[in-house]
């Protein structure tokens, strides 16, 4: 299909060196060759970064197949003939008879036939503050199958939360997410930016058959470049909404507009997704009569919440129970309430449908980035664009190896392409650039830093006479 440098290549086309773009160049002519060289660059020096996320994705798309068989004696159990289950409250008993420690943080009852029940402590001795140990009990005779760390709202278990924290910041903490970060900034520029230079090109130089060499290798980054391109897009969108800088931009943003995510107001006074953490006991920190765990869920199940869900016990004397559904996958499940623990009785609905349009498109994307949206096939799409995107960056070096003709690497476009720029294009796109570089710092500042190193090596080479053009 393609030869032209499309995703992630270190490597410029053919222009010829030494000579300036025609003066009389506007539009995409003019432009074509600042986006090669914004390209090349982005290419070298992110790429590496890039490989990293793109190799410890590939690694978390099958983290979830994997941890089903890893912990298959915790998560599963035999369905008894009957298949009647203990309540809620006597499963927990079970629970906090083999770990007394903690406290209560939530319960996640067996969403299906076959399901263990999930009890989640907190406070628990050599456990992560933020993290939960969660007791596996058999619905059908309350045996409990084991204890396992817990993460998230997905529940990752040990061996995907280790996986996770290795992708989004190399085990190295908030420092570490400083690299994810800037490979998310950075992925949506080049891949946007090969996929113009794509189709930029004429068709009768997309033609794979008969290429070989650099042509060959080029054709190949381009064609996969060109399908991956969108989903490569999408995966740098959806991994800055909840990345530590363009992160609290997107924050404020939604906030502003009347768009952040909708909150029970239990969840609001110290509910959240670890409510109970200053709680006592299996019924919550009621400091009087508790309806209990079983005519909570009851009280949700009226409502509508179907499995799965999580119980989350009041916070303090104050506060209610918190019933939520925990589905990520399509159609998602997002439907809460709060319960009175004195009486049982639902006080508060929210519901998945009327949260704010940006509150569901945030809901999505995450859970499209994560892999929960669409089950195992979202799965395959995540692993399939982390091998393409490993696949690319090494083809992009591999050409700008060959361009050096095997012994050196080759250079990349000549200095001066902005300058050729119509100004009626270059202002408002410096601006828009400006604009967007603030509210993703991790893109505005390495990008500053190119054009202020690039400019200073051109001066040097135009004072030694050795500039290509300007």
């Amino acid at each position: 299909m393609s030869a032209e440098p499309t995703l992630l290549a270190p490597d410029e086309g053919q222009e010829t060196r030494g000579a300036p773009p025609s003066a009389g160049r506007s539009g995409w002519a003019s432009l074509r060759p600042l986006v090669l060289r914004l390209h090349f660059y982005a290419g070298v020096l992110i790429a590496p970064f890039i490989l990293v996320a793109a190799a410890t994705g590939l690694l978390y798309a099958c983290s979830y197949q994997a941890e089903k068989i890893v912990y298959s004696h915790e998560l599963r159990v035999p369905v008894g003939e009957n298949k009647t289950e203990l309540p809620i409250s006597q499963q927990v008993d079970a629970a906090r008879k083999a770990h007394p420690g903690g406290t209560l943080s939530a319960v996640r009852p067996s969403p299906e036939d076959g399901a263990t029940t999930r009890v989640l402590l907190s406070g628990m001795p050599g456990v992560d503050a933020d993290h939960t140990l969660a007791v596996f009990v058999n619905p059908y005779n309350g045996e409990v199958r084991g204890a396992l760390e817990q993460y998230g709202s997905t529940g990752a278990l040990p061996l995907r939360t280790w996986i996770d924290e290795l992708h989004r910041d190399l085990h190295l903490g908030e420092t570490g997410r400083l690299y994810s970060e800037l490979a998310a900034s950075w992925l949506w520029v080049i891949a946007g930016g090969g996929l113009v230079l794509w189709f930029g090109r004429r068709r009768s130089r997309r033609k794979l058959r008969g290429a070989t060499g650099r042509r060959r290798t080029l054709s190949l980054h381009g064609s996969v470049g060109a399908w991956a391109a969108v989903g490569l897009i999408l995966l740098s969108a959806t991994g800055l909404t909840w990345s530590t800088y363009a992160g609290a931009s997107v924050g404020d943003l939604r906030q502003a507009i009347g768009q952040t995510t909708p909150e029970l107001a239990a969840t609001a006074a110290g509910g959240g997704e670890h409510a109970g953490h200053g709680g006592g006991g299996s019924g919550g920190a009621t400091g009087g009569d508790d309806a209990g765990l079983d005519a909570v869920l009851k009280s949700a199940r009226a409502e509508g919440l179907s499995d799965p869900v999580e119980i989350v016990p009041p916070a303090d004397a104050s506060s209610a129970y918190v019933v939520r559904q925990v589905q990520r996958s399509w159609p998602e499940k997002q439907d809460s309430v709060a319960v009175d623990p004195a009486t049982g009785e639902v006080t508060e609905v929210l519901r998945f449908a009327d949260y704010p349009v940006l509150a569901k498109l945030t809901r999505w994307g995450i859970d499209a980035h994560t892999g929960t949206l669409f089950g195992i096939g979202n799965q395959i799409v995540l692993a399939a664009l982390a091998l393409g995107l490993i696949l690319m960056i090494v083809w992009g070096y591999r050409m700008w190896w060959q361009r050096g003709r095997g012994g050196s690497f080759g250079r990349p476009m000549p200095r001066g392409a902005w300058q050729h720029v119509p100004a009626y294009v270059l202002v408002p796109l410096m601006a828009a650039i400006a604009v967007l570089g603030y509210y993703v710092p991790l893109l505005g500042i390495p990008l500053a830093a190119f054009l202020a190193v690039d400019i200073a090596l051109g001066e040097i080479a135009y004072r030694r006479g050795k500039r290509s053009y300007a």
